[in-house]
């Protein structure tokens, strides 16, 4: 069983400079896995990643949706699928199974529920509860300002970096860092993945 995330960068267009964001998208995708067998860049701006382990497939979410959100006015429409695997291609595009089928039909799905990220699988009850979750998470990730999405890459990528150590890293003092931490709701965000990661661990065990 895998996840796939794909996705697309919104108001991609409106950047004049693309590698303010497509360099450090690509380079975090290669830290990841290989290039076309384990990710891809289409057409500038759409994406598909596989992820070998569903636990982590929202934490990398998160992880893009910070990247992109450094770069003013870019956010980014993401849809996750888990399930299984049943055919393994030369390229990720080739590849195939519930885990692709459910990813792209949630991506298809977005702009309809008007939501920028989202989640598929075999399992209904935890579609519907942990679609919630993201809902809810949405009404501030989408608000997060370059500060909050800068603080918020660096929580998800180290997990026990403290606020001091955050603010040495920035800059700034511990009373910003703590400032950041608050106007990006970094508590709520690692509550909602940490119940995403204990469910899915559940289901799949």
């Amino acid at each position: 069983m895998i996840a796939v995330i794909t996705g697309d960068i919104i108001a991609s267009r409106l950047v004049l400079d693309q590698d303010k964001w497509l360099v450090p998208l690509k380079s975090l995708f290669n830290n990841w896995g290989i290039r076309s067998k384990d990710w891809e860049l289409e057409r500038g701006d759409f994406f598909q990643v596989e992820v070998n382990n569903p636990l982590d497939a929202l934490k990398k979410a998160l992880q893009i949706k910070a990247l992109i959100k450094k770069v003013e006015p870019l956010d980014v429409r993401m849809a996750i699928g888990i399930g299984e695997k049943t055919y393994t291609g030369e390229s990720i595009s080739e590849s195939n199974g519930e885990a692709f089928i459910y990813s792209g039909e949630k991506f298809d799905s977005l702009d309809k529920e008007n939501i920028t990220l989202g989640i598929k699988t075999t399992w209904e009850e935890f579609d519907e509860e942990m679609n919630l979750y993201l809902k809810l998470a949405a009404t501030f990730m989408n608000k997060w300002s370059v500060s909050s999405a800068e603080l918020m890459e660096i929580v998800l990528k180290e997990a026990n970096i403290t606020q001091d150590e955050i603010g040495k890293r920035l800059g700034i003092k511990q009373n910003s860092v703590s400032g950041r931490w608050s106007r990006a709701n970094v508590n709520e965000i690692l509550e909602v993945e940490k119940m995403f990661r204990k469910k899915i661990y559940a289901l799949i065990k």
